[in-house]
């Protein structure tokens, strides 16, 4: 399987026209999308916030594994890019990534103390690794369990991650941005490094 790329530059504003569009927006809008994830993950344009910054763009990504006949999502994300060129006085920059992400995990995690350190980590490294330039990154880790009842379908005990984080750009370099996301969402949906398989009956990842 090939990478998956984004097919182009979206949506560039508020109103989803390409006019007067900041240079230093549309930079980071044509480095996102000579983006191309690993093969688990698949990327898409989703419609972007209204009323959170002058200029704003969304990307969605998902990993899916198979069950049965059918593939089961098991960790979805959002990249969005907030760009102001004024500025922004919390921001201490123009531009601003947000991540979120929510994934199955192993149900052990969930009284690990230490579990949300190392999911924070993920960012952390994986910003660093990525050369991605950023200042005042913050956000949080949540991690829930959920058992189900009577007649709802699904698995009866599950486990899942929650991760929000912020951060500001330090350049337009945004595709670094957006790789070190993706590599925190294949951290939390349990892929193994790029170009390595796991073997198990079914492919299944745990």
């Amino acid at each position: 399987m090939e990478p998956h790329p984004l097919a182009d530059s979206g949506n560039t504003g508020k109103d989803g026209r390409g006019d007067d569009v900041p240079a230093a927006f549309r930079a980071a809008l044509d480095a996102l999308a000579g983006v191309r994830a690993r093969p688990e993950i698949v990327l898409e344009h989703i419609p972007a916030p209204q009323r959170l910054a002058p200029y704003a763009h969304a990307i969605g990504a998902s990993v899916s594994e198979r069950e049965g006949d059918e593939d089961v999502e098991i960790a979805s994300a959002r990249f969005i890019v907030l760009h102001d060129p004024a500025g922004h006085e919390t921001w201490h920059g123009t531009t601003r990534c947000v991540g979120y992400l929510s994934a199955e995990t192993d149900e052990e995690l969930v009284d690990d103390t230490m579990f949300s350190e190392v999911a924070w980590s993920w960012l952390t490294d994986a910003l660093a690794e990525n050369g991605a330039q950023h200042t005042t990154v913050g956000g949080t880790v949540t991690r829930t369990a959920s058992t189900r009842f009577g007649e709802l379908a699904g698995p009866e005990h599950s486990v899942d991650v929650e991760m929000r984080a912020s951060w500001t750009a330090g350049d337009t370099a945004l595709d670094q941005h957006l790789q070190a996301w993706l590599q925190v969402l294949a951290n939390a949906a349990g892929l193994p490094p790029p170009g390595v398989s796991l073997l198990g009956d079914g492919g299944e990842r745990r």
